[in-house]
Order: structure tokens, then C-alpha cells, then sequence
């Protein structure tokens, strides 16, 4: 039977209205909201269904959403040998390629070997690539990292022989649903950010950290597995090197920092994020961006805060405060590597280092724009009281006009910066176009009146013009350079 428009708009108006409801709870929700009538009811399950599949091909490795997709005649069998390695089953398969647990002849041990796609080895450059990253991995020691033994080439194949570990990942202990005490807790997360910090010393971000990639072995201590899509800072080449393929944006998005899904290149402060994240999800069961869809999820990354992990269970105030700072939008205002972390996580009870001090600065550069607005309008009453007419009038008028548009809008980011931060971008980018013709028309009727004023009053018509090119030099020079430093990613 064909929906009525009434129909529609009532199954439009619950399905909005369901987007904003606890995925948990929205099934019971809309059968609630519609027990009268099942078209409409059909209809809003139908959309719902459809879109909390909508997006999840972001967050989803490819084996997982299209598993037909892998060749499989470069599925190793057990009992296959390769090179000095037997092949005795598969551990798990991903977007970097298969693993395999093997048995190694040369040294008589266990590997876990991986064995990369071969469309991910076939360019030389690419391959080269792989080559350095390998090489950049191996150099990792860290009793918390996976240790990588070798890479090898096989007849135009690409493996990966690393340290075979086993225990269960911290994926697992999240979904058990058994949230760990607070002792496992610091200790977690300093073991972990210990071993951020020894690949961030050696110039290795890892990008894809999160609980699928973090083992805790047999005796309790955890290791960070899979730096697959690792990114080795060089330097003295004046660039990143990263085991993603190019035109690609690497990792897992749902554990992404911002600016890792908006493309830019990243930094340590990349994995503090997905540490924040990781922590969060770990200590209380949910992702702290956690959404209805997997597209939401992203939104939320960019655009929210999520409530404080104090909110939701009980740690002490600098536990809480210290992921809080790990999952900030502004890469300035987080720890700038695993190193700063570490120090933080072992003494808790120093004063964290300030980390708004461009934000001051920023703050300090507006707060000066409305003062010479304030000195601006009121020189041009001057003006007009010395040279009586309808053009220093005019002028009175309109620099009061834009000074004071120019003035509240410079208030409202000052208060978002205070009270919103991760609306501060789109604010700026909203209000950018007020603010510089504000200034440009304040700067241009300040120089009328000098002009009005050369005559009779040379010295004060001068340092009018230099009030009306301070303001315009401040607005098209100096603040972007500051808005920059303050939003820098």
C-alpha cells in the first residue's frame, strides 16, 4: 500500500528524531513513538537499517566488508614453506596483508610472518619503501612494541618475520565487558605510552593504534603490534616516509585524529589522540565519539567533545584530565608526543605543561583589535567636533557602525575559544569575511579623516593614518599568522 504524504512526514519526523536517540535504545524507541501504524513504522525501520549501514565501508576493514575480494590463491596452507619458514596456520588477515604463525629453521623458534599483497609490492618505489619502513621497525626494541626480525623477499614476494606473542588483544577485554581496576589501568597506560614514546624517539608514528593492535601477553604486560602503516619522520630528507599507499589516508578512522582525516600529514600527536581514544574505550566499554553511524562517528571526531571519562567512571581527576588533553582537536593543545605523555602519566601530581600559551596570544590579539576599535571611534568623534560637517559625521558613524560589528564578533570568539573550543575553526571561517571588511572599512575612514585633517592638524592627521594602517596590517598580516598558530594541526 503506497504511503500517504502525511505518512511521510510523520515516518520523517520519527526518523529524524531517532538519529538523536541511544543506538541502544531506538528500537524500542520507535515502537513506542508508532504503535498505530505498521507502513509508517515499516518505513522508519527500513531507513534506520539503512542508515546504520551507511558509512560503516570507513571504519571496516576491506576482508571484513568484501572478503571475495582477496585473491586467494596467495593463501599460504599450513605445511607451505617459505624460504626458512614452514607455514603452520593463519592468524589473521587485514588490509596489510595475511599473517601467519610459522616455524623458523634457522633459529629454531616461532614468527608471526606476514605476508604483504603483492598489488602493495609491485611499484619499485612503493617497494623501496616498505623496504626502509621494515628496516625503521626492526630498530624498534622496546620490550612493548612487537620486535621485528626480518623482512624478506621470496620470489618477487614481500614477508615480514616478526616476534609471535600470545595472550588476546585489548579488543577483547573491552567486548568481555569486565572493566579493569585502576592499578591495571595506570599501569596500561604507562607501559603503552612508554612504548609510543621509544618509536617516537626513534622518529616512527604508528598511525593505527587502537585496541586490536595492542596485545597483553601471558604475563600481563601489553606489546603494540602492526606498525604495517608506521610513519618514519627523516629529517634529513625534509619529509615522512609511510608504508600507506599513496593517494591513500592510512589507519582506522574511528581512531583517527582529525587531522589524519582531513589527509594532512601527521605527527606524534596523531597517536597521543588514538591513545586518548584507545584509554577511553578501554576504561569505560564505549568510544568516546561513539554515534548512531559510522559517518556520525567521524562528525563527532571533528566537531565534539566527548563527557569526561570521570563522568562515566570512577578514576582519580588527573587520570580523567590527562586523556581529556590526549583527545583535543588542536594538535598544539595535546601532549606533543608519547614522550610528554610518559612524563605526565608518571607524575600526576606536577602541573601539566601549558598548553595555551597560543591561545593567549590569540586571545591577547583580539582583545587589542576591540581597543582600537574603542580608540578609533573615538578619535573620529574628535573629528567631528574639530571639523563640523556631514562628512566627519558620516565618518563618526559608520567607524562606530563597523568598529562595533567587528568588536562583538571578536567577543563571541574569544568566548567560543573559552567555552567551545572545537567550534573555534568553523567560527573563524564563518566570521572571516566580517571581520577583515570591518577592519578594511575602519581603516579607510580613519584615513578620510586624516585626509580631512592634513591641513590645519598635520601631526594628528599622521598618527591617524598609522591607527588606520595598524588595523588594516593587523587584520590581513598578523592575525592569520596567529589564527594559524592557534588552530595548527
Amino acid at each position: 500500500m503506497a504511503m500517504t504524504p502525511e505518512q511521510r512526514r510523520r515516518a520523517r519526523d520519527v526518523f529524524e528524531a531517532a538519529l538523536e536517540r541511544d543506538p541502544a535504545v531506538v528500537a524500542q524507541w520507535v515502537l513506542a513513538e508508532v504503535p498505530d501504524d505498521s507502513i509508517v513504522l515499516a518505513e522508519v525501520q527500513s531507513l534506520l537499517n539503512y542508515h546504520s549501514h551507511a558509512g560503516a565501508f570507513l571504519t571496516q576493514p576491506l576482508v571484513e566488508v568484501a572478503p571475495h575480494l582477496l585473491d586467494e590463491s596467495h593463501a599460504l596452507q599450513p605445511g607451505a614453506v617459505v624460504g626458512a619458514y614452514t607455514v603452520v596456520r593463519e592468524l589473521g588477515r587485514g588490509g596489510m596483508g595475511r599473517v601467519y604463525l610459522a616455524s623458523d629453521s634457522r633459529l629454531g623458534r616461532s614468527v608471526a610472518l606476514k605476508a604483504l599483497p603483492p598489488e602493495a609490492t609491485r611499484d619499485p618505489r612503493h617497494r623501496e619503501r616498505l623496504r626502509r619502513e621494515a628496516r625503521a621497525a626492526a630498530q624498534l626494541t622496546h620490550p612493548g612494541i612487537c620486535t621485528v626480525y626480518a623482512l624478506e623477499e621470496i620470489d618477487d614476494d614481500l614477508y615480514i618475520a616478526t616476534e609471535y606473542l600470545e595472550g588476546h588483544t585489548l579488543r577483547e577485554e573491552v567486548i568481555s565487558g569486565a572493566r579493569p581496576p585502576l592499578d591495571s589501568v595506570i599501569d596500561t597506560a604507562r607501559q603503552l605510552a612508554s612504548a609510543l614514546a621509544g618509536a617516537h624517539a626513534k622518529g616512527v608514528i604508528h598511525r593505527d593504534l587502537k585496541p586490536e593492535n595492542v596485545m597483553r601477553t601471558r604475563d600481563g604486560s601489553v606489546k603494540i603490534l602492526d606498525f604495517g602503516l608506521a610513519r618514519v619522520e627523516n629529517p634529513a630528507a625534509g619529509m615522512g616516509l609511510t608504508l600507506a599507499m599513496p593517494g591513500t589516508v592510512a589507519g582506522t578512522p574511528a581512531y583517527m585524529a582529525p587531522e589524519q582525516i582531513d589527509g594532512r600529514t601527521v605527527g606524534p600527536a596523531a597517536d597521543v589522540f588514538a591513545f586518548g581514544v584507545l584509554m577511553y574505550e578501554w576504561i569505560t566499554g564505549r568510544h568516546p565519539f561513539q554515534a548512531g553511524t559510522q559517518l556520525a562517528m567521524l562528525a563527532r571526531v571533528m566537531e565534539s567533545s566527548p563527557e569526561p571519562i570521570i563522568a562515566r567512571v570512577e578514576v582519580p581527576p588527573w587520570l580523567s584530565d590527562l586523556v581529556d588533553r590526549c583527545l583535543r582537536k588542536p594538535v598544539s593543545d595535546r601532549f606533543a608526543s608519547a614522550l610528554e605523555l610518559v612524563a605526565a602519566l608518571e607524575n600526576p601530581g606536577a602541573p601539566a605543561a601549558h598548553s595555551g600559551s597560543r591561545s593567549v596570544w590569540w586571545r591577547t590579539h583580539q582583545v587589542v583589535a576591540i581597543g582600537l576599535y574603542v580608540i578609533a571611534s573615538t578619535h573620529a568623534w574628535h573629528v567631528k567636533e574639530w571639523i563640523r560637517g556631514p562628512v566627519t559625521l558620516w565618518v563618526f558613524l559608520l567607524i562606530g557602525i563597523a568598529g562595533s560589528v567587528a568588536g562583538i564578533v571578536r567577543g563571541h570568539l574569544v568566548f567560543t575559544d573559552a567555552m567551545n573550543r572545537p567550534h573555534l575553526p568553523s567560527e573563524l571561517r564563518r566570521t572571516h569575511r566580517v571581520r577583515l571588511v570591518s577592519d578594511l572599512m575602519v581603516s579607510a575612514l580613519l584615513v578620510a579623516d586624516a585626509l580631512l585633517l592634513a591641513g590645519t592638524e598635520p601631526l594628528i592627521a599622521v598618527l591617524t593614518t598609522a591607527l588606520a594602517a595598524g588595523i588594516a596590517l593587523a587584520s590581513v598580516l598578523m592575525e592569520p599568522a596567529t589564527t594559524a598558530v592557534l588552530l595548527e594541526r
